[in-house]
């Protein structure tokens, strides 16, 4: 029986900052143009925090479908699967449970958010909401994970990213527009360094066992180069959405959470084994929930 503890494990709850901050952005410009639903808020919050969970049980079944967990490499929270502490089956069990949860509450988004929009609106989400549960599975789970190809990298800005970001917008408003992209562009990016933290901690696991990411396709010093331009791209978007549409200059003051991001990639290039990176998942992941929430807060003042 697996216990408590290895559940909360499984979930790897510390993930949950970044796909809350998606959601909240969204919701944040969607409120900033003086249209937003409550409704919608809580559901996208609810089905980001569920797609997510869901992402984390099936990466733990598909490495230990494939056996990247075996090499004696890996770095960061012990497998459930792969340890014995949650049975294959019994996550199997739970990655349906959390399909068919992020199943209700999407058909339930969908109804209060377009019931009076068109038809093709509804079929778009319904396809959309259907290719974030499949993005999420299919990263290291199931034949030919695109996770092992070294595509995860967009698929997470797409889907945890783009699609987030602009389709809880659309949401609230029943308009797709130039506003969100921005910010959405930006949190992304900032997605995608977390998944490259992880790689670059995984890079000799992941090398080993046959999963080809970025950090393995161009070594942990360029991938260090390339989580800099994740970052400050992401930075950039953020300022410059704000030179477009800030009137006063308090609603700039949400910049200073910059300096985090600064200070995070300082000590990540200062870092020379990889293991040493494990931390800066979460301080990264918390980081970008931070900075969406001051945006959020500074773009309603």
């Amino acid at each position: 029986m697996a216990t408590f503890n290895s559940w909360i494990s499984a979930l790897r709850p510390r993930t949950l900052f970044l796909a809350a901050a998606t959601a909240l952005c969204g919701s944040g410009i969607a409120y900033s143009t003086g249209l937003f639903s409550i409704s919608v808020f809580i559901l996208t919050i609810l089905i980001a925090t569920v797609l997510q969970l869901l992402s984390n049980m099936a990466n733990d079944l598909g490495d230990y479908q494939h056996g990247t967990d075996i090499t004696g490499e890996r770095v960061g929270p012990k497998r459930t699967v792969q340890s014995g502490a949650i049975t294959p089956t019994q996550m199997k069990y739970a990655i349906f449970l959390a399909i068919g949860f992020a199943g209700v509450v999407g058909i339930l988004l969908i109804y209060i958010a377009l019931q009076f929009m068109n038809w093709k609106y509804i079929v778009a989400f319904f396809v959309l909401g259907g290719a974030c549960i499949i993005a999420a599975v299919k990263y290291t789970a199931g034949k030919n994970p695109y996770g092992y190809k070294g595509l995860g990298d967009i698929f997470s800005f797409t889907f945890f990213g783009l699609v987030s970001v602009v389709g809880t917008y659309f949401l609230h408003t029943h308009t797709i527009g130039f506003i969100p992209w921005l910010p959405a562009i930006g949190l992304g990016l900032l997605t995608v360094a977390v998944l490259n933290l992880n790689n670059m901690r995984d890079i000799e696991n992941d090398r080993k066992s046959g999963k080809i990411t970025i950090p393995v396709r161009i070594g942990l010093k360029k991938a260090k180069v390339y989580h800099a331009m994740l970052t400050f791209g992401a930075l950039a978007c953020f300022g410059v959405y704000s030179v477009i549409y800030s009137e006063h200059w308090y609603q700039y003051l949400y910049l200073l959470c910059f300096v985090i991001f600064i200070k995070l990639l300082g000590d990540i290039f200062r870092i020379t084994e990889n293991r040493l990176l494990d931390p800066y998942l979460k301080y990264t992941s918390m980081g970008t929930f931070v900075l969406s929430l001051c945006f959020s807060v500074c773009i309603n003042l």
